[in-house]
């Protein structure tokens, strides 16, 4: 008598779970990255238009005559007006100035996330007296969201 062995037709019922369990942790992993990841490429749009506005100060100081003064923008307005660079497609910044005595440029971030919404970012210069300025990253804003140098 031989006996016919019955083909298996689709999955077990433990072969689905640990499916399932893989595809949990792998989830558990990426969503926080992910998020991460999201924060940090919308920052880029408030580090690229506070580097702008560095080169128009630092531009404004070296231009200044001796001694060297930074300009006075305490509001986006004045930025554009007295620097020149537009700053009205800058959404993610909510207040921006340039400090008189220092020169610091420091934004609020807005529409980010909640995670840096509301917090400052500050890029500070150093002048040399060569000409040479420096700039040097700062801020309320958590370190992970902080441009290196």
């Amino acid at each position: 008598m031989l006996r016919k062995m019955k083909a298996q037709k689709g999955f077990t019922l433990i072969e689905l779970l640990i499916v399932i369990a893989i595809i949990g942790i792998l989830a558990a992993i990426a969503i926080p990255m992910y998020k991460t990841q999201t924060i940090k490429a919308k920052m880029t749009e408030v580090t690229n238009g506070m580097s702008n506005v560095a080169s128009a100060v630092a531009a404004y100081y070296q231009d200044s005559g001796t001694p060297a003064t930074w300009p006075n923008c305490p509001v986006k307005l004045d930025i554009q007006n007295s620097l020149g660079v537009a700053t009205d497609a800058l959404t993610r910044i909510g207040l921006m100035d340039v400090a008189v005595l220092t020169g610091a440029i420091t934004a609020t971030v807005q529409g980010v996330d909640v995670v840096v919404d509301g917090m400052t970012l500050t890029l500070s210069p150093t002048g040399y007296p060569d000409g040479s300025i420096a700039w040097t990253w700062s801020g309320t804003v958590p370190a992970a969201y902080i441009p290196k140098k």
